[in-house]
């Protein structure tokens, strides 16, 4: 029971926090609409009394003044709420989000990333870090609103008929039990719908998105996930029409039971004829109100409820533990002197899953160039991961320079290390911005983005676009038609290597496949390129191109997370291994088919 006061107090202290003063104002705004209402059947009382006889002049002006006072409030005040709620909620969603993404970076890891419950979570807590404290808030504020004018309302009853006011509360538990029933349905029939909607918006963005456009068109895959888009959406909407008719029902049975106290109530007080014209006029506006307070009231709690259980997954988020072990105090992370070992490293992403790694033993000496070779699935983008340390080793370690990279500062790590992955991204923004974010922390100036640019060989594509290196990468984000363009992916490969580039004089430099989807001219110039980069960096290459690793230090072959192999080029085509098998099979590609195979 303590949790939603907890989750209450957590989003009313979010608010404090983003906009204090427009938070004061609101609540004030609040306490003074929940005191109009109470105000005016009692005004309304005083002045029928007082104009049928029961009351002095001054009584009935004092009472008419009051009540136009009153409806002048009541005009006002529901702008002036909206305006202030409005501010609030932008600020609240402003900060909440905010925090929200915070909280998502200090996750170092990709583990939780690739958690699908937790990415389920994490997309309701998207939604409700949007609106959700806001709601939170303005629930609250408006159900002590509407619980100071039931308050005020059953005190006026009170004073006129004890035992009206008694029955007229009674309607009050049902109501409030069956609200929270049904909006503890409702949250749990969004967390039940969740993994339909992820399907249904993955089915859905294959029909428009522009990367799979090509295949979803040759293919005639479109009205295939159309129908299975129509398939998850139908699944969600059950659900969402049972609850639908559950809640029709409630509602309906509530409000029956609401009309047949008013009714009894009214023909009860009529009947005793004891009451003034004034009491009867209060009673009747009273019961009114206080019936209209009280399903308001009750609906305010249902939705303060549901939005609480929503909130609770942007919490969730907040609070999530890292999923990489930080120390108190991390070691600062000092330039590489002897070497990167993997020390005895077996690694699964899962307990149910395999290993992927087998006791690898592996040390790459500083300023050499280490290649490694394997077929799909042997463990060589596990290993590209355990090295910036997504992921952890489930047994042995990773040691920089005899220091277990556990022990070290996260961030500082990583900055020590430059990539350039074979799922490299390609950023929405213009050329100028996707080479800068290689380093951001340096701020580099226009010439450093050109350099990088140009030892890419990017530079003469780049100069040559609408507007140049301030050209937009995309069609979707352009600001006029014609403005924006979209690269090949051989130009987006070059683009992305000097975003590698950028990145200067790292310790560790780590090149996956950087030459993939290039033709023949380019490979060789960036390979060429690539050599000159890594002179005195520590480097791991990774290619299923065999020639383009000849030049490495040490070849290491990866068979199924265990290394088979290891040595030179030719050290390895003359132990007629796995390693010369790969590379005679590449080879063979290149002969004419009559030559005969060496």
């Amino acid at each position: 029971m303590r949790q939603p006061f907890l989750d209450a107090g957590h989003a009313v202290r979010l608010a404090v926090r983003a906009g204090p003063g427009h938070l004061a104002a609101d609540a004030a705004v609040t306490l003074v609409g929940a005191v109009v209402p109470v105000a005016t059947v009692w005004l309304l009382k005083r002045a029928l009394d007082a104009i049928s006889g029961g009351g002095t002049a001054d009584a009935a002006t004092f009472a008419i003044a009051g009540l136009v006072a009153a409806g002048l409030l009541a005009a006002t005040l529901p702008s002036l709420h909206t305006f202030l709620q409005n501010q609030v909620g932008r600020a609240v969603g402003r900060r909440a989000q905010s925090d929200l993404y915070q909280a998502t970076a200090r996750l170092g890891g990709l583990a939780r990333l690739e958690d699908p419950e937790f990415h389920d979570r994490l997309r309701m807590a998207q939604s409700a870090g949007r609106s959700g404290p806001g709601q939170v808030v303005q629930g609250v504020l408006g159900t002590v609103q509407l619980g100071i004018t039931v308050a005020g309302l059953v005190a006026v009853l009170a004073a006129v008929s004890p035992a009206t006011a008694a029955v007229t509360l009674l309607g009050l538990a049902p109501a409030l039990l069956a609200e929270i029933r049904l909006s503890r349905a409702q949250a749990a029939m969004i967390w039940s719908i969740s993994p339909h909607e992820r399907r249904e918006f993955f089915y859905a963005e294959l029909q428009t998105s522009l990367p799979a456009a090509k295949e979803v068109r040759l293919l005639g895959l479109s009205e295939l996930f159309r129908l299975r888009m129509l398939d998850e959406l139908a699944e969600a909407d059950g659900q969402r029409r049972r609850l639908d008719a559950r809640t029709l029902r409630v509602q309906f049975l509530l409000g029956l039971v609401s009309a047949a106290v008013l009714g009894a109530v009214l023909v009860w007080a009529v009947s005793l004829r004891r009451f003034s014209v004034g009491d009867i006029s209060a009673l009747v506006a009273g019961i009114a109100a206080l019936q209209t307070t009280l399903a308001a009231l009750v609906g305010r709690v249902s939705m303060v409820h549901n939005a609480l259980l929503l909130y609770r997954h942007f919490r969730a988020v907040l609070d999530a533990e890292p999923d990489l072990a930080v120390p108190d105090e991390p070691q600062a992370v000092p330039p590489l002197r002897s070497s990167i070992e993997f020390r005895d490293v077996w690694f699964r992403y899962s307990p149910e899953q395999d290993w992927v790694l087998r006791g690898v033993n592996l040390v790459l000496p500083h300023g050499a160039a280490v290649g490694l070779v394997g077929l799909n699935g042997a463990g060589k983008s596990t290993m590209v991961k355990l090295l910036c340390r997504f992921y952890d080793p489930t047994r042995g370690a990773i040691l920089w320079d005899g220091v277990d990279l556990r022990s070290l500062s996260l961030s500082g790590l990583r900055s020590r290390i430059g990539a350039l992955f074979q799922d490299y991204m390609t950023y929405e923004l213009t050329a100028a911005e996707n080479i800068a974010l290689g380093d951001v922390t340096a701020s580099p100036s226009p010439a450093d983005v050109e350099a990088a640019a140009a030892r890419a060989g990017i530079d003469p594509v780049l100069r040559g676009l609408p507007h140049g290196y301030d050209t937009m990468l995309s069609k979707l984000f352009a600001e006029a038609d014609g403005d924006g363009v979209l690269l090949s992916g051989g130009q987006w490969q070059r683009l992305a290597l000097a975003r590698t580039y950028l990145r200067d004089r790292r310790d560790l430099l780590i090149l996956d496949e950087p030459s993939a989807g290039l033709d023949a001219e380019a490979e060789h110039e960036i390979h060429h390129g690539l050599r000159a980069h890594r002179t005195g960096a520590t480097s791991l290459l990774i290619s299923h191109r065999l020639g383009a690793l000849r030049d490495a230090d040490t070849i290491v072959v990866l068979s199924g997370g265990e290394i088979a192999e290891r040595g030179r080029h030719a050290q390895l085509l003359a132990h007629g291994g796995e390693y010369a098998r790969l590379f005679r099979l590449q080879a063979d590609g290149y002969r004419p088919a009559t030559e005969p195979v060496a």
